[in-house]
């Protein structure tokens, strides 16, 4: 496309990080009529640990000119869990209330290695030398019992620049109920030592848990440098091409803010990536009418997974970094969409623990040296390689072409691993995908089932490089009866980022009974949410009349320890609108828990999500019948189609597969950066929007909640 055309119309580019590529979607639109233009879509190499060259490199590839982005750019990033999962975060002290220094020592008294008497509680990020308290003492209530003792602050400045700290984090005790001696002791810090980073436990959040909400202090502080140093570089580099537009940065949320915004509060971006491929699964549902969905995203480190519940993406308030069966982790007190992740992707590893056993990640070849099949120095099998032996994956336009896959090396990682089992390579390659197979259904029903829902209600969203090969195996195994697989599906979280809000949220711990005597109460706290939101995207140039707000509480019975999240009515909250928050909390609490109870009902948090709507295009219809399906034929090749065996399969260009087109598996249907599987039996139709839907069930569809079902 050239230049003077280009210039002519707008660009909105969203780029988004992953552990073994970065994807980058380009929307051109119309500059009067808004109308979308051209849509394109590229994925390259991370190249960690300098990730925002991997995005310039995408950039380049996609023949996108950062002079053009004239609309805005919104980028997603790991760099956050990187550097805590990596360790390579700041130097980072905590300042806290007297008497309370080991709060992060003492944590919690779970033990999820239950039978493990010699457990140890996963090691603080802060260590008790820089571990250091200050007098002061706020209530319960938020009233001032002790107060704040500043002239102990340059001593306590003197012994951390000894140190070397480059980050404070400060979390005194109360902080939630009232933040006023945060406040106090965090301008005093910016003032005396202006060069280190400083994060207050009450700029992330307003819930109670002290070591939650102490862990998440340190963590931010712990990340603030190495994440603001990454935000900078980027959009230095963007300014230097030219880039026009304003850079947004996704946030675990599920939506965009602002780059001081990301920068502020870094810990807010945690699972930006994954996150936004979970929103763009909620919009297009409700754009082809399929409210109820799974969002299933298999890339090259991970696969993740979350639910839709008619259109609305379920968000929670507690996050855990390093969470597994035998480690507790570290909590965080963050809005996170509800994601379940696992170690499974392409890259994922193969391998033989010390009793022969095979198992399949977490460990993974990443984008360097990658699966054996790139040929750049990788000898252990992946998931990627499996697929490329059982002829899921084209051996002939491997990564779009860009790669000559190493199939000696890959048959020869197999057969190695096959004589260790006494099976075939073909054998141990099916195992392979199997075993990864059945970790992902694990997650998926995380996610589903064990949380009350019927995944027979839902259509399973599968994208990501390698979501739609796994997708129909996985769909069999939980009775899900249809499998939708969008357009361009290997960079289908970017192109979530196109269609993202901004998205701040406020959580505020302030216990009240639930009762219609309390309700006033209840609005003031809302209100009072609802000015703060007001107030925070005025400062970012957003007037009140653009927001539109959703309102939910985390509710409980009386006397129990954790909450349920329940939706709140919009407007005055009087008598009735109680009875239906009450109805819901029942109806919530027994779908999760299979019972309900008479006691009486707490409210314990309030969570206020603001959003500043920004214009997104809708996506293209495809021309009717604009493409055949024999003019799609490729050709035919054997692929292993596991219990079916090997057959002959028929191989589709979906591009060229026009809106209608009809195929009947066995059958691949290839697009540049990924490949579906469409099983023998099954059938797969292509929709206006160029959706690929593989039906599981006859009359697979949206599944309705009232179907008849077989006892």
């Amino acid at each position: 496309m050239s230049a003077s055309k280009m210039s002519r119309n707008k660009l909105r580019v969203a780029s988004d990080v992953g552990g073994t590529f970065t994807d980058v979607v380009c929307y051109e639109t119309d500059a009067d009529t808004g109308e979308l233009r051209a849509i394109r879509t590229e994925k390259a190499h991370t190249t960690p640990p300098y990730f925002e060259d991997g995005v310039l490199t995408a950039l380049t590839q996609a023949g996108v000119d950062a002079g053009s982005v004239d609309e805005f750019f919104a980028h997603g990033t790991t760099v956050v869990i990187n550097a805590i999962t990596e360790r390579r975060g700041a130097k980072t002290a905590l300042i806290t209330t007297r008497g309370f220094r080991d709060i992060l020592e003492i944590a919690r008294g779970d033990r999820p290695d239950f039978f493990n008497i010699r457990y140890h509680k996963p090691p603080a990020f802060v260590p008790r030398h820089l571990r250091l308290e200050i007098s002061e003492r706020i209530d319960h209530l938020g009233g001032v019992l002790v107060p704040l003792e500043l002239g102990e602050l340059p001593a306590l400045v003197s012994r951390l620049k000894e140190e070397g700290v480059e980050a404070v984090a400060v979390c005194l005790l109360n902080a939630y109920a009232n933040p006023v001696h945060e406040q106090t002791l965090m301008a005093a810090l910016e003032r005396i030592w202006p060069e280190v980073a400083v994060v207050a436990s009450h700029q992330v959040t307003r819930m109670w848990r002290e070591y939650e909400r102490t862990n998440t202090a340190a963590l931010s502080a712990y990340v603030q440098p190495i994440t603001q140093r990454y935000l900078d570089g980027l959009q230095s580099k963007l300014r230097q091409r030219g880039l026009g537009g304003r850079l947004y940065i996704m946030k675990s949320n599920g939506g965009i803010d602002t780059l001081e915004a990301a920068r502020a509060t870094p810990i807010t971006i945690i699972e930006s990536g994954p996150a936004s491929g979970v929103l763009a699964a909620a919009a297009l549902g409700r754009l082809i009418g399929e409210r109820n969905v799974i969002a299933l995203d298999i890339g090259g480190t991970t696969a993740k997974c979350s639910l839709v519940d008619d259109g609305r993406v379920q968000v929670v308030n507690t996050y855990h970094i390093d969470r597994s069966r035998l480690s507790s982790g570290y909590p965080l007190l963050v809005p996170v969409v509800d994601i379940v992740e696992i170690g499974n992707g392409g890259g994922s590893i193969a391998w033989l623990d010390a009793q022969g056993k095979l198992h399949v990640g977490p460990r993974s070849a990443g984008a360097v040296p990658g699966p054996v099949a790139y040929g750049k120095g990788g000898t252990e099998p992946t998931t990627t390689d499996a697929n490329l032996l059982t002829g899921r994956i084209s051996q002939a336009s491997f990564c779009g072409g860009e790669i000559d896959a190493d199939m000696a090396g890959v048959r020869a990682a197999f057969a190695q691993l096959g004589a260790r089992l006494g099976l075939s390579a073909q054998e141990a390659a099916r195992g392979v995908i199997r075993i990864a197979n059945n970790n992902m259904v694990n997650a998926l029903r995380l996610v589903s089932i064990n949380r009350g829902y019927d995944p027979r209600d839902f259509a399973l969203f599968a994208f990501g490089g390698g979501g739609a090969l796994h997708a129909v195996t996985l769909a069999r195994e939980l009775n899900i009866p249809k499998v939708v697989i969008p357009p361009h599906s290997a960079v289908f979280s970017a192109w979530g980022m196109l269609m993202s809000d901004l998205r701040r949220d406020w959580v505020l711990t302030q216990p009240t009974p639930l009762t219609a005597e309390r309700m006033a109460a209840v609005n003031r706290n809302i209100l009072d949410l609802e000015r703060l939101a007001t107030e925070a995207f005025a400062s970012s140039g957003y007037e009140a009349v653009q927001l539109r707000f959703e309102r939910m509480a985390d509710m409980r019975y009386e006397g129990q320890e954790h909450t349920v999240s329940v939706p709140l009515p919009v407007g005055s909250l009087d008598e009735a609108a109680c009875k239906a928050i009450l109805d819901s909390f029942h109806a919530q609490y027994e779908r999760q828990y299979t019972y309900r109870l008479d006691s009486p009902i707490e409210l314990v948090s309030y969570h206020l999500a603001a959003f500043a709507p920004i214009h997104q295009p809708r996506p293209p219809t495809l021309a009717p019948g604009g493409g055949r399906e024999d003019e799609a034929l490729k050709g035919r090749r054997q692929v292993d189609f596991d219990e079916e065996g090997l057959m002959q399969a028929h191989v589709y260009d979906r591009a060229r597969l026009g809106a209608g087109a009809q195929v009947v598996g066995p059958a691949i249907i290839e697009e540049s950066a990924s490949s579906a599987v469409v099983p023998p039996g099954l059938g797969a139709h292509i929709d206006d929007y160029g959706n690929l839907h593989i039906e599981i069930s006859p009359g697979g569809g949206q599944a309705s909640s009232n179907r008849e079902r077989a006892p």
